[in-house]
């Protein structure tokens, strides 16, 4: 599946992917693809002000210790997790800061704050069915008619994608070239609203995080199941990009960043999800005397 992608990977330069948000300048058609955009200022950060992170288990779960200080939320509830694993995944977030705190990265601990203050104030409908929108404007059901060999590439590293959505869910997907996007029938709404039904709360903020990362359920969907990796589903996330990309050029030390920015928050989302469905509490091995 992936033999189009490597050859755009070995065609001189690493594949390559930006966040949505910190883009630093974008690359265009034509003789000048080089658009300069606005200038990118580094988010602010503040002087680690603890020694030591551990994790506690509380009356509502798994508590976040910065010294003898309990870790509170932007809206200053006391920061309380479900799973043991996901507090241990917290508190390394935590402990790997240096001199400085850098919050913007702190993706784990973003949407355990999500999921605790709930700031848009949702509930579990709004939440699923905010997700399930993401299939009008998936990006890989929209396809281009032309060039032949984007069109080609679309056809090769999308449609098995698809495919096994409809297998697996028992659903009908498609793709369209319209402006409009293939018509999703009330059907497969129907399918993944009680799919995802399933997930509880928190795991659903993590969904709808990776959702606006990849724009596409289809690849949320695909990695929740473990049918694609962080890496694939990022490729594939933006494979007309670095078609673009590959014909024009690409912006020296940029692409880089922006791909490994990506990377990090599909991945801790992908992992949010993983963490928050499963059991409370981590087994520990025995160890022999």
């Amino acid at each position: 599946m992936w033999r189009s992608c490597l050859r755009l990977r070995h065609a001189g330069r690493r594949l390559l992917n930006p966040p949505r948000g910190a883009l630093t300048a974008s690359v265009r058609p034509g003789p000048n693809p080089l658009i300069p955009a606005r200038a990118y200022a580094p988010p602010t950060e503040r002087k680690r002000f603890y020694q030591n992170v551990s994790v506690a288990q509380g009356e509502g779960g798994f508590e976040i210790n910065l010294d003898h200080r309990k870790l509170k939320t932007p809206q200053a509830k006391l920061f309380t997790v479900p799973s043991e694993a996901l507090a241990i995944a917290v508190a390394t977030e935590w402990d790997s800061q240096q001199d400085t705190i850098k919050s913007y990265a702190m993706h784990l601990t973003t949407l355990c704050n999500t999921s605790l203050d709930n700031p848009t104030q949702r509930n579990k409908d709004q939440l699923i069915r905010a997700a399930v929108k993401f299939l009008d404007t998936d990006t890989i059901c929209y396809r281009v008619e032309e060039p032949a060999t984007l069109v080609e590439l679309q056809k090769n590293e999308w449609d098995p994608i698809i495919e096994w959505a409809e297998k697996r869910y028992d659903v009908e997907i498609g793709s369209s070239t319209s402006i409009m996007g293939p018509s999703i029938p009330a059907r497969t709404q129907e399918v993944l609203v009680s799919h995802l039904a399933s997930y509880n709360m928190w795991a659903l903020q993590g969904i709808e995080f990776v959702a606006t990362q990849l724009k596409s359920l289809v690849l949320t969907l695909g990695l929740m199941d473990l049918r694609l990796t962080v890496e694939q589903a990022v490729l594939l996330s933006r494979l007309e990009e670095e078609y673009q990309i590959q014909k024009w050029g690409n912006i020296e030390w940029a692409h880089d960043y922006e791909l490994q920015e990506l990377r990090a928050r599909t991945a801790a989302g992908t992992l949010f999800v993983h963490l928050c469905s499963e059991s409370t509490t981590v087994k520990h091995k025995l160890l022999q005397p």
